[in-house]
């Protein structure tokens, strides 16, 4: 039941705070090279769901977090490797930075090992994050990325 002032959350909005914050975990380990039990561990005490130096976290689906940041970490030479070939030949992934390898990795993660989300929402949802982070071509990258990849894992989407 909720109050006449309360909104109650739909999974969906706890999925896309979960893909966020494993963007921002992924990139944390990315730069600080932190562990992924350590990191999973802090997200899930301090911020999902919670007030951090004055910033309110989003309510996230944590087991959908742990998914994709555990899953990018433990697949990340299979990953990596499809993302190369995706991006344009003049654009080695360690060029790119750290947020957008981190967006990047973790919807390729779920173009491969969450078949029961359509690609679209995939898509969708990992541009609105690039769009959060940056102002210029980025999330046109994330997004042509994606679609491409989305193309050879899972074919054509109209069928």
């Amino acid at each position: 039941m909720t109050r006449e002032n309360e909104h109650p959350v739909k999974p969906a909005n706890q999925r896309g705070a979960a893909r966020l914050a494993a963007v921002q975990a992924l990139y944390q380990m990315d730069i600080g090279g932190t562990g992924v039990l350590e990191v999973v561990a802090e997200y899930e005490a301090h911020r999902l769901g919670q007030e951090l130096d004055g910033d309110t976290y989003l309510k996230a689906d944590a087991s959908w977090f742990r998914s994709i940041v555990s899953g990018v970490v433990r697949d990340q030479e299979k990953i990596d490797p499809m993302l190369r070939s995706a991006l344009q030949e003049d654009w080695p992934l360690s060029r790119l930075d750290s947020t957008l390898r981190a967006t990047l990795r973790a919807g390729t993660f779920e173009l491969i090992e969450r078949k029961d989300v359509p690609v679209a929402v995939i898509v969708t949802e990992y541009v609105e994050i690039a769009r959060a982070f940056f102002e210029g071509e980025e999330p046109k990258i994330v997004n042509a990325v994606l679609d491409r990849l989305a193309k050879q894992l899972r074919g054509d989407p109209k069928k």
